[in-house]
């Protein structure tokens, strides 16, 4: 499975951005896909995560209400989006898709998902 992320940018505070990553390769409908993210000097954290089959969503509760995944299942097209509204200087950090072949439910930790994208830069001027 390989992730192609895209979408990063600067943003002034308050503003908006999509990040988009497309999944190729052998994927099912029983992963999850799901956003984390890294500041400098940081722990990569979660941010969110969907699970293709039914579209069940999952959030930190720092970007909760602010931002929104999404994602496409149809056929062989596999991909999940994040829509970030109201960002803020501290949402600043490159963010990293993920996809996790785990059915079980939804993890925050970064070491339990299998399969990564190269990162994007967000970056949130105040």
């Amino acid at each position: 499975v390989q992730l192609q992320a895209s979408g990063g940018g600067l943003v002034q505070a308050g503003g908006s951005l999509r990040l988009s990553c497309a999944a190729s390769g052998r994927t099912f409908s029983s992963y999850y896909m799901g956003w984390f993210r890294q500041a400098p000097g940081k722990e990569r954290e979660f941010v969110a995560a969907v699970r293709l089959a039914g579209g069940s969503t999952y959030y930190a509760n720092s970007v909760k209400d602010r931002f929104a995944i999404s994602r496409t299942n149809a056929g062989h097209k596999k991909a999940v989006y994040l829509q970030m509204n109201s960002l803020k200087p501290e949402d600043t950090a490159v963010y990293y898709c993920a996809a996790d072949r785990y059915s079980g439910g939804v993890s925050e930790l970064p070491g339990e998902w299998d399969y990564w994208g190269q990162g994007t830069q967000v970056t949130v001027s105040s």
